[in-house]
């Protein structure tokens, strides 16, 4: 059975503006050009145009062997995860276009991967040539002779509002038109929501241990900043592993302590991604119980562990931070970030509270909630924060890298 890859790209110039796609499809076996394929699409927005590269990518990847197996790799985080099934598609006008994507090879011979946009240069670079040109006219380019008999929707250019063939998957006229409505539907004022886009995502790397922590001791801001132990070290290269082979993480930010700038810095070294120091990721003081135990802390302090344990408001013995305190800062390092990487996926390498805290506040749960949350050293927990304001829990204290 042949293989191909599908690459492909879709831009709107002011989502929605105007807007084109490019794809190209290759032969997974040698890497070679097979189909080159570009079209301008009049005033749609970004995700409508990602769907449209990726049809057509997938129609003529059926011309060249309706048989085949396909992988598509595209830098759209939104339709990857739609089309891959971990994400519902919330929008009523992108169900139409993933539908139809749907049907174009049976279920199962398709697989879908993320890619950085620097690797995705070819169906970018063609997108932006659909652009430039603003005009009605498509092309289809067949760059070898495995790529032989042109099918009619490869001969014909395309209407201006893009308008598909339905030969691809014996589709009929009334499906191949359904990407073509939600395209006018998004894009016509006041008649859909915004498209949110892309979102900003933060995953959560907790710090390897250090060797206060097999012994459950307090370890926060203001203690003696200890260093990853030999099996923190460990966790952290596991981690890095994980996240390498994942392949999304396009930033790096830490806490400033040590042992969470020794674990970015195991994850940096594998991506080749430089380490950004953010001071608002630095975990809580815990005053006079820094290096103390729990059981050590409620011999010494009962009345100020119980206060502590019931009010968020309530500060360490010393003056350390409390949780509400933890929870401004929090969120003020989480709007800053949110701002700055919309639509990108970052790695926040920090500490207990911290995750909780974000998580936490994701969920809008109360802060009796962080008592409540398990979060072991060098777990991965996700959220993802999108343009309206919303946030999306999606993972919490996976440790499954950490398996031999």
């Amino acid at each position: 059975m042949r293989e191909f890859i599908v690459e492909a790209d879709g831009g709107s110039r002011g989502n929605p503006g105007p807007a084109g796609y490019g794809c190209v499809v290759l032969d997974a076996a040698t890497g070679q050009t097979l189909v080159e394929t570009y079209e301008y699409l009049g005033v749609v927005t970004n995700n409508v145009a990602e769907y449209r590269g990726l049809l057509a990518g997938l129609r003529a990847a059926h011309d060249l062997d309706p048989s085949a197996r396909v992988h598509v790799r595209m830098d759209s985080k939104l339709v990857v995860e739609q089309m891959s099934g971990r994400w519902k598609i919330k929008h009523p006008d992108m169900k139409p276009l993933a539908l139809e994507a749907g049907r174009v090879f049976p279920p199962g011979r398709v697989t879908y991967e993320w890619i950085p946009r620097e690797r995705n240069k070819h169906a970018d670079r063609l997108a932006n040539e659909a652009m430039d040109t603003e005009s009605s006219a498509s092309s289809v380019r067949k760059l070898s002779a495995a790529a032989e008999k042109p099918s009619a929707a490869a001969e014909k250019p395309s209407a201006a509002a893009g308008k598909p063939s339905a030969a691809a998957g014996n589709l009929s006229a009334a499906d191949a038109e359904a990407d073509v409505r939600a395209a006018k539907a998004v894009a016509s004022p006041g008649w859909a929501p915004a498209d949110m886009g892309a979102p900003a995502t933060f995953v959560l790397l907790r710090h390897g241990e250090t060797p206060l922590t097999p012994q459950k001791r307090f370890s926060g801001s203001g203690g003696t900043d200890p260093s990853l132990s030999e099996v923190g070290r460990e966790q952290a290269e596991r981690a890095a592993a994980a996240l390498a082979g994942r392949g999304t993480i396009q930033h790096i930010l830490a806490s400033p302590l040590a042992r969470t700038r020794q674990t970015a810095a195991a994850v940096a070294d594998r991506l080749g991604i430089e380490v950004i120091v953010e001071d608002g990721l630095i975990e809580t003081d815990f005053g006079a119980w820094e290096g103390l135990t729990f059981g050590e802390v409620r011999e010494r302090y009962p009345e100020d562990l119980t206060t502590w344990l019931s009010d968020p408001e309530a500060e360490p013995t010393g003056g350390g931070e409390s949780f509400a305190a933890t929870a401004t800062r929090i969120a003020a390092t989480r709007d800053k970030l949110v701002a700055a990487y919309a639509g990108r996926t970052v790695l926040l390498v920090t500490h207990v509270t911290p995750i909780k805290t974000f998580v936490r506040l994701a969920l809008g749960a109360p802060p009796e909630s962080l008592f409540r949350m398990e979060l072991s050293a060098a777990s991965m927990s996700v959220v993802a924060y999108y343009a309206d304001g919303n946030a999306s829990v999606r993972l919490l204290n996976d440790t499954s890298h950490l398996r031999p």
